[in-house]
């Protein structure tokens, strides 16, 4: 199972949200390159990214840092966050990340997704955040009726790399990740899971590497950051 570090970025700074509430942001470096460096000198093997005024606005805005840390690390990245066209999807492509993840379109224009899994296959996953259940898109801000293994399962053939499931009620927590849910949706398609949110543990990495459905991987931002849990270590025990 693969540990992805997260590096959520607003204003152009590394910082990481409470349940998806941009006013409740906490700066963690003001270098997100440098926090990125310090991530593969750690021995991660991928890192997630996410531009939050991206989300927000629906195009790129942290597109600097993000270039740099795609400059300075030679580690695969995956971004998401205001990518909502295929022109944007290419240009990241070109830039040299290794895969976009889809959000928002997802629900709003998800012949998108199709299209953009068919003309870069391998580098476009899909980005599932939800509250109690339920789809929220553009930033959390917007609740769906859409329920999240509905959604999922609607891309089962469309090629996509990875599905990325986040809880936004223990995003930024420290509470644990809803291992269930995540489990369930893990079980109900075979597209490749990904689980974020609420990870604050090292017993948390290992719940989830056992929770008995094989998961691509899983994302910590805040308890690395906190020292909650070491990265390094982390990647042995997984490894």
């Amino acid at each position: 199972m693969i540990l992805y570090p997260a590096i959520d970025l607003k204003d152009g700074n590394a910082v990481r949200l409470l349940r998806g509430e941009m006013d409740k942001a906490t700066v963690f470096n003001e270098d997100p390159a440098a926090q990125a460096r310090a991530f593969v000198e750690a021995g991660c093997a991928w890192l997630h990214l996410v531009d939050l005024n991206g989300a927000f606005a629906g195009e790129p805005v942290n597109a600097a840092p993000v270039e740099a840390i795609l400059r300075e690390c030679k580690v695969p990245a995956q971004l998401g966050g205001g990518i909502r066209d295929m022109a944007t999807i290419e240009t990241w492509v070109e830039k040299g990340l290794a895969r976009v993840i889809l959000g928002t379109v997802a629900v709003e224009n998800p012949d998108l997704v199709r299209e953009a899994a068919k003309a870069f296959p391998g580098k476009v996953a899909v980005g599932i955040d939800a509250r109690n259940g339920m789809v929220a898109t553009k930033g959390w801000a917007e609740e769906t009726d859409v329920q999240v293994t509905d959604l999922a399962r609607s891309f089962e053939d469309a090629g996509v790399a990875a599905i990325i499931y986040t809880d936004i009620n223990r995003d930024g927590a420290m509470q644990g990740p809803n291992i269930e849910a995540t489990a369930d949706l893990a079980r109900a398609v075979s597209i490749p899971v990904i689980a974020s949110g609420g990870v604050s543990s090292l017993d948390d990495l290992i719940a989830l590497r056992d929770c008995g459905v094989s998961l691509n991987g899983a994302i910590s931002g805040r308890a690395l950051y906190d020292g909650a849990i070491d990265l390094a270590e982390a990647i042995r025990a997984l490894s």
